[in-house]
């Protein structure tokens, strides 16, 4: 008989393990995914061990007091169908919404087969989010475009923390800068009007955040982007309720390989989904 699992906090070492598993399930993580969410929140990850092996975990992160987020939540293959993943997802929900303050809201990604359970647990569906996947190609960038590292960080905090549920400054510092990474912004005579990031995944390369003003500059960040991978395969996680999103998809022949169910436990957070062109991370939000 095998003995109860013991869920505690998760190492550094550990995270990299989970990212493996992550990859070998097709999940194509970022190939800095690992030190930036452990930077973002190093107490932000449960670990799940039986008999001094890790068998599971996932993420518990906060941002700030009133926001966190579970995307990120694999248990170790031949573990499975012995219910220790339900019991994990629920005591991770509990450990995060212990993290927060009133009034809580927690965000995940959940794969569609889940959302029954999901639901039960306490959220609520707000809108599915659509993997895309295409090819990179050359392009002349739009004069507007400049490397996010010219654009003064408060202004693209201030920036981030409108389009996303919760400020995310130290994430955001380190995912900008990130080897092998493009980061850019869309600069007019008002201010950035647009801002995104393609990074080196263990296939290709992921596009995320896309957050822009509207669909010419949305356009115009996607070229820029795809121009630092011509001929690799790229990714965009592309909200299903923003439909010029998923137009920008469609004109630049991206097919849906993947998708998960965005949901929310508590409020659901103000954010302008038609400025919203492609999620940061199923992992993180």
């Amino acid at each position: 008989m095998a003995s109860e699992p013991i869920i505690r906090a998760m190492t550094r070492n550990e995270l990299d393990t989970l990212v493996d598993w992550a990859a070998e399930e097709g999940w194509n993580p970022g190939l800095n995914d690992a030190q930036i969410f452990w930077d973002t929140d190093p107490d932000g990850f449960i670990a799940a061990e039986r008999d001094g092996e890790l068998i599971g975990g996932g993420s518990i992160v906060a941002y700030g007091e009133r926001f966190g987020f579970m995307g990120f939540f694999i248990v170790r293959p031949d573990q499975r169908g012995q219910g220790l993943g339900r019991q994990l997802w629920h005591i991770r929900r509990d450990r995060l919404i212990a993290r927060l303050r009133e009034p809580v809201t927690i965000g995940m990604d959940g794969v569609f087969g889940m959302q029954d359970f999901y639901s039960r647990g306490g959220f609520v569906l707000s809108h599915r989010d659509l993997r895309f996947e295409g090819v990179g190609f050359s392009v002349k960038r739009d004069a507007r475009l400049v490397d996010l590292a010219e654009v003064p960080f408060e202004l693209l905090a201030s920036y981030d923390a409108a389009h996303f549920p919760a400020p995310r400054e130290e994430f955001l510092r380190a995912w900008i800068a990130q080897p092998g990474s493009r980061a850019l912004g869309a600069m007019d005579g008002v201010g950035l009007q647009g801002y995104g990031v393609i990074r080196p995944c263990r296939q290709g390369f992921k596009i995320g955040p896309l957050f822009a003003a509207d669909i010419q500059t949305a356009e115009a960040l996607f070229y820029g982007l795809v121009d630092h991978a011509p001929g690799a395969p790229i990714f965009l996680d592309v909200p299903e309720n923003n439909p010029q999103a998923l137009a920008l998809a469609a004109r630049h022949g991206l097919h849906e390989v993947f998708g998960c169910a965005r949901m929310y436990l508590g409020p659901f957070p103000t954010v302008p989904d038609a400025e919203v062109f492609g999620v940061t991370t199923f992992e993180l939000g």
